[in-house]
């Protein structure tokens, strides 16, 4: 029996990736690199800033790399501000989750100071009980650490709750923890979604199909 939904943040509750993709651009072109979608995809999209860094810049110390990786937060959270909307649909399905009382749970790699200020820019501070942050565990998504924790913490069984992610690493990691998982199409294409586990696929929470799947 269906008893929570487990919710990623960027793309999937607001499609931040536009912004992020600007973000990494601008602080990248301080560091000498030029960066284009294929680039951002492939190397950043869904990933743990700390991994992102050690993937670009392999021989970065830890100290500059967390210098870098704030860097970009910061203005991501400054571009954010006058940008960012919940996807279509979003508020409604949350609303009518709460009237059915199913529990409501955020799993995100994104660092705490950048939840704390898309909840507040969404409108949805207080809307999730559990939150579970990447930054805070032993390994982020595409581990499947962050999801198992995250049962743990409702006190529920995989076959319990449904996942909601747009990127291959987050699905890679709810599928992991052997939890339904849907795609949500913010910022993947349908088949690369498919192809590492996603269930089922939605453009986003007005999608016909969310009736089926719940």
């Amino acid at each position: 029996m269906l008893s929570a939904l487990l919710f990623d943040l960027d793309g999937t509750l607001a499609d931040t990736n536009p912004i992020h993709f600007l973000s990494w651009q601008k602080i990248l072109q301080q560091y000498g690199l030029e960066i284009d979608q294929d680039f951002y995809e492939y190397h950043i999209s869904g990933k743990h800033n700390p991994q992102i860094i050690r993937d670009i810049f392999p021989d970065m110390s830890t100290e500059a790399g967390i210098k870098l990786a704030d860097e970009k937060e910061s203005l991501f959270r400054e571009l954010a501000t006058n940008l960012m909307k919940p996807l279509p649909g979003l508020v409604d399905f949350l609303n009518w989750a709460t009237t059915q009382n199913l529990q409501l749970a955020l799993v995100t790699n994104a660092p705490k100071a950048n939840v704390d200020f898309m909840l507040n820019a969404l409108e949805l501070s207080n809307t999730f009980p559990i939150i579970v942050l990447g930054e805070e565990l032993p390994k982020a998504k595409p581990d499947p650490i962050p999801y198992q924790i995250t049962l743990d913490k409702l006190g529920i069984k995989p076959e319990n709750a449904i996942a909601f992610e747009d990127s291959p690493s987050g699905i890679i990691s709810a599928v992991g923890a052997n939890i339904l998982t849907v795609g949500v199409l913010s910022t993947h294409p349908v088949e690369d979604l498919l192809k590492v586990g996603a269930k089922w696929v939605i453009e986003d929470f007005t999608d016909s199909k969310l009736k089926q799947i719940i």
